[in-house]
């Protein structure tokens, strides 16, 4: 030993290190070998197709259950609702039953569900033509005959899509799940949970599962004299608006708004029309939107829709009430003439039914109507007897600057009567400023056949008609027409200012 250089310590480390390889590696093999001999003993002679049960009037009981991972989608327009699910699926074989303690006490194993009996449970409602799990995973066996298999599956459910609220809607959608070839007398389905387990749920943007449980029914079809059980699961979810509400109902009430602004908008301008017509396209395009969005059905109409559709009509007769309008506002007395059933219906009859009636003519408005009412009696005679006063007479009465200058103040006096001025008198603007020498004032000739031969007052004294009689009647004809034509023009004036259709209206 002292030769070697090995301790006898060193030596026994070694030798317990070895055995305890040797023993470890000898229970795993024994494991190994157990699980072979098991699977050995329960699949030799195993048929798969016959049921787990050991008299043919036995029924298998199978416990079903739903676990929802994720709401993939909800199609409003193919009235689908695509969800990610697992099945959980438990049921008893009595054919797989071991005892633990003859095979290094196994208790479970997992198995290729392609090896054993499994039940055809699909789902009954599906949108896609997939009815049953396409991924077929392992189940888990244990030594009491217990089966438990949780396959994956992705599934598109019809549901019935009700959008009348849209987009603040809420849905109730179903998963029914049965059996499809063994009716309730060769299987029977129990519920593992009365709910849709949520605890591995991802949530979505979209929707919002608000409940969602499972009820157990049996129905009799019209195929089959059998009754057939299923379990159906009823989702209630509901929208979540924010999206639409920014991007759809927002826009579409602001739009809305901007119809009332038209009858703000003067007439004179020339954007009424343009805008009317802005408004119902992009009304028309936010309509077209909630088509594509809700299924093409004839059932129900979403209160969104209604009012897209309404709106679009009451801008309709804001385009028509607009044309009506600039129609009217463009018309003038010189193109167009009021017909009698407008002046009959808004002046008269209008007024009567509102107890309404005009307001009595001041004195300048009386006046003003008479004067109209004077020129067009005498229209005709002061355009003739205009040229006349420059034929009448060759000799004129002369009248100096001073007297001229009150013509320009004239224009602004009321009408009155001329008086005639006896020959000899003086104006008053003379008498008042003083008359100076007639060969130191400028002279200025009037036509005036009555008063060729008058003479011009030099003294500083007016007469009683000089006040009475400012201007000499051929002036005052003048003027009188000169304020038959500013009156005409007033008129028209009135005709055109804003100002006429509250005339009317009161």
């Amino acid at each position: 030993m002292e030769r070697s250089g090995i301790s006898p310590r060193r030596m026994r480390s070694t030798l317990l290190f070895i055995m305890l390889w040797k023993s470890v590696s000898c229970y795993e093999k024994t494991h190994s070998h157990a699980e072979d001999e098991l699977f050995k003993k329960l699949f030799i002679g195993y048929n798969k197709w016959s049921r787990p049960v050991p008299n043919t009037s036995d029924v298998v009981i199978v416990k079903f259950g739903l676990s929802i991972a994720q709401l993939i989608d909800v199609d409003e327009k193919n009235q689908m609702m695509t969800t990610n699910v697992w099945l959980k699926q438990e049921w008893n074989d009595y054919k797989l039953r071991w005892k633990p303690s003859d095979y290094d006490n196994v208790t479970s194993i997992r198995v290729p569900s392609e090896l054993i009996w499994v039940p055809d449970i699909v789902l009954y409602n599906n949108a896609d033509g997939e009815f049953a799990v396409t991924h077929m995973t392992k189940a888990h066996l244990f030594y009491t005959g217990k089966v438990r298999w949780v396959p994956p599956a992705i599934y598109k459910s019809s549901c019935s899509i009700d959008v009348t609220f849209f987009p603040f809607d809420q849905q109730n959608c179903k998963m029914k799940f049965g059996s499809w070839t063994y009716d309730k007398a060769k299987i029977d389905l129990e519920r593992l949970e009365t709910m849709v387990d949520l605890k591995d749920y991802w949530e979505s943007g979209e929707w919002a599962i608000i409940n969602a449980v499972g009820t157990y029914n049996t129905k009799k079809y019209d195929c089959c004299h059998e009754i057939y059980p299923d379990i159906t699961y009823f989702f209630i979810i509901r929208r979540l608006p924010l999206f639409y509400t920014i991007n759809l109902i927002i826009p579409c009430l602001l739009i809305s708004c901007l119809t009332v602004l038209v009858f703000y908008l003067p007439s004179d301008c020339g954007e009424k029309i343009t805008l009317c017509i802005s408004v119902l396209l992009s009304l028309t395009v936010f309509l077209l939107l909630i088509t594509e969005i809700i299924p093409s059905t004839s059932l129900v109409i979403p209160l969104i829709g209604e009012y897209l559709l309404f709106t679009m009509i009451f801008v309709t007769l804001s385009i028509i009430i607009t044309v009506f309008v600039l129609n009217v506002h463009h018309r003038s007395p010189g193109t167009h003439e009021m017909p009698r059933w407008v002046h009959a219906v808004f002046l008269d009859l209008i007024p009567r039914w509102l107890f309404m009636r005009r307001p009595a003519p001041d004195s300048r408005r009386r006046q003003r109507l008479l004067l109209l009412q004077q020129g067009q009696r005498s229209r005709a005679s002061c355009l003739s007897t205009s040229a006349s006063w420059f034929k009448e007479d060759t000799r004129t009465c002369c009248y100096n600057e001073l007297e001229l200058g009150t013509l320009s103040s004239a224009f602004s006096l009321s009408f009155r009567p001329p008086s005639p001025r006896p020959p000899g008198s003086t104006p008053p603007t003379l008498q008042k400023h003083g008359a100076p020498p007639r060969q130191e004032i400028g002279m200025a000739c009037l036509p005036n056949s009555r008063h060729s031969g008058a003479r011009i007052n030099h003294t500083n004294r007016p007469t009683e008609e000089d006040q009475r009689s400012p201007l000499s009647p051929s002036i005052m004809q003048a003027l009188e027409g000169v304020h038959y034509i500013a009156d005409h023009l007033r008129a028209e004036d009135a005709d055109f200012s804003p100002g006429m259709g509250k005339m009317v209206s009161s």
